[in-house]
């Protein structure tokens, strides 16, 4: 007895040496991404962004990115909200199949999902392709406007999705339950309890498939291609500017395409820490 007392009142080691291990890898991957973002403003100027917002391509391309990225963002919630719902409120056949295949597009290489994309676009089907059939009709896809938003959807839709369903998760259902027993239907006790508590999921999702388009490169690459002032967007600007040795222009749009990644995200940290606040104020 008295010797688990004294193990007991024994004085326990200092805590320092493991956090200050932790602290050590963690902020070494840190400070690699600092130094990167440093590295981008001390190499430019700001000569050389005015230069790049000069340009009528550049210009053209944050114009589009701006556009199909909002675009983009609006579609992948348009299915992340009804499909996160479903896989987290409800179990049936063939799920562990549907969560693989909305894993694919997360770990397929980038390259190969636009090349999927313009397979499935020119593979014949009836005697006429799918992009035949588009053009025909006055909607041609593959190497247009519509292939861009499109292959950022691809992958960004894909995100939204896990976001949404562990927004849903971390709702407690019985909300829902009681607005079913009070006369509502699933529909109404969906829109009405539980969209409006996951809104902070939402905001999240809407923005992480914003900027997950914004940097979206190779299925652009391969499905809309790089053309000036049609598919160009500010991914595929970097590019076009490294192969042809502007790298000031190129490390330019790069810093911009930084800080619009970090002013939506801002965003979404003030706009989210708004919503905690609120619910955490009511009676």
């Amino acid at each position: 007895m008295d010797q688990a007392n004294s193990r007991a009142a024994a004085p326990r080691t200092s805590d320092w040496p493991f956090f200050a291990s932790f602290a050590v890898l963690g902020g070494a991957y840190v400070a690699l991404i600092v130094a990167m973002v440093l590295a981008d403003i001390f190499f430019t100027s700001p000569r050389h962004i005015f230069q790049a917002l000069a340009s009528p391509e550049i210009r053209y391309a944050i114009r589009l990115s701006l556009i199909s990225c909002s675009i983009t963002a609006m579609l992948s919630l348009l299915v992340a909200i009804p499909l996160g719902y479903l896989l987290a409120r409800c179990e049936f056949r063939g799920r562990a199949f549907i969560e693989a295949v909305l894993d694919i597009p997360i770990v397929l290489p980038p390259l190969v999902v636009g090349l999927s994309l313009l397979i499935l676009f020119q593979l014949k089907l009836g005697g006429a392709s799918l992009e035949t059939r588009l053009t025909q009709i006055g909607f041609p896809v593959t190497y247009q406007i519509p292939a861009v938003v499109l292959a950022q959807f691809a992958v960004s839709a894909a995100f939204a999705v896990r976001t949404m369903r562990v927004s849903f998760e971390q709702l407690n259902p019985r909300a829902e339950q009681v607005a079913l027993t009070l006369g509502c239907t699933r529909a109404q006790a969906f829109w009405r309890v539980a969209l409006p508590e996951a809104r902070r999921g939402v905001l999240t999702a809407a923005t992480l498939a914003w900027a997950r388009a914004l940097g979206e490169f190779g299925p652009i690459l391969v499905f809309a291609g790089t053309t000036r002032m049609r598919t160009e967007v500010l991914s595929t600007t970097v590019f076009l500017e490294l192969s042809v040795g502007k790298i000031e222009a190129a490390v330019a749009v790069s810093l911009l395409m930084i800080a619009a990644a970090a002013l939506v995200l801002a965003l979404m940290r003030l706009f989210g820490s708004e919503a905690k606040f609120n619910r955490a104020s009511r009676p």
